[in-house]
């Protein structure tokens, strides 16, 4: 059974699992199992745990890896959520995908595509926060934030207030719309679509896709185990900003105050090591094949002490 998505820089991902002990590989954003269904083909010694917030993607990925039997599980929950309970031990590979799926990009009825005749942006289609919501109810001000902040939008000033003037005339009700008022403030020019950052700060506020990330790192942090690796796959600068800095937390042996004259920490508490100094990007192979992972980077760490 073929997934619909294709999974990014997949024979990285593979490779940063190649030492890795008997355990529990989890799949944090299981989607449409591409990445695990490889992971599981080539590591016999792992079983799996697989989580997503999309009931379709479960559904499908269900089926997909039934050859696997017994080996896997599947729960639905958002990872940051989840990850905390699982009784399932000891994990020694954990892989998250922040990017959303194509599947999800190309289902006009998901409305995050820029031509969709729906405005949601849900990755859970259950949740109460929809695109909607947030372009047709939230202050000018609270607007601006969320370009500013999560898309990096120049004009964000200016895209906040266009869109309240178009909403105070008539609701904006679908992502086509949204993207035709963006172009009347953003330009077209360059390699991508005006609407592309906004269109990402509004799908990151809709599915707290930050705070979720937070809080899987801090659920990691808080649960690890000896001879685990986590290999983390981001999109954007924000994303890769918040694993690069705890990927540097963790690494760091001493904890003592830059400004003391000593150490006074005992230099140990460093809880392992990045499996590569900067992070791996796809190569051009793959670029060719899937334009898509062009701004992929993933970031792997090997813990060396349980907690």
């Amino acid at each position: 059974m073929e997934s619909p998505h294709i999974p990014v820089l997949l024979d990285e991902v593979l490779e940063s699992f190649k030492d890795v002990p008997e355990g529990y590989f989890v799949d944090c954003t299981l989607g449409y199992a591409g990445h695990s269904s490889e992971v599981l083909g080539r590591y016999g010694h792992l079983k799996h745990v697989g989580i997503d917030r999309d009931d379709e993607a479960l559904a499908f990925s269900k089926e997909r890896l039934t050859p696997f039997g017994e080996r896997s599980r599947f729960y639905k929950g958002t990872f940051a959520t989840v990850l905390p309970m699982l009784t399932e031990a000891p994990v020694t590979a954990l892989l998250a995908d922040f990017g959303v799926s194509s599947l999800q990009l190309d289902k006009k009825e998901r409305g995050f595509a820029f031509d969709a005749k729906t405005l949601d942006m849900r990755m859970d289609a259950s949740a109460s926060l929809s695109a909607y919501e947030v372009v047709n109810t939230y202050p000018k001000e609270k607007l601006e934030y969320i370009f500013d902040a999560y898309g990096e939008v120049r004009s964000y000033r200016k895209l906040a207030a266009a869109i309240v003037e178009a909403r105070a005339k008539k609701p904006i009700e679908s992502a086509e719309a949204l993207s035709n008022i963006i172009t009347t403030v953003i330009p077209f020019g360059g390699k991508i679509h005006p609407a592309t950052l906004p269109f990402q700060a509004i799908r990151i506020e809709v599915n707290n896709e930050l705070g979720e990330i937070e809080g899987l790192l801090d659920a990691i942090e808080m649960k690890h185990y000896e001879g685990e690796v986590v290999s983390l796959i981001t999109f954007h600068s924000l994303e890769d900003r918040l694993v690069k800095n705890r990927f540097k937390k963790w690494a760091t042996a001493c904890i003592c105050d830059p400004q003391a004259m000593r150490c006074t920490c005992g230099k140990n508490h460093a809880l392992g090591k990045p499996l590569h100094r900067k992070p791996v990007t796809a190569s051009k192979a793959e670029l060719a094949q899937n334009p898509r992972s062009r701004s992929a980077k993933l970031r792997s760490f090997r813990f060396e002490r349980g907690n």
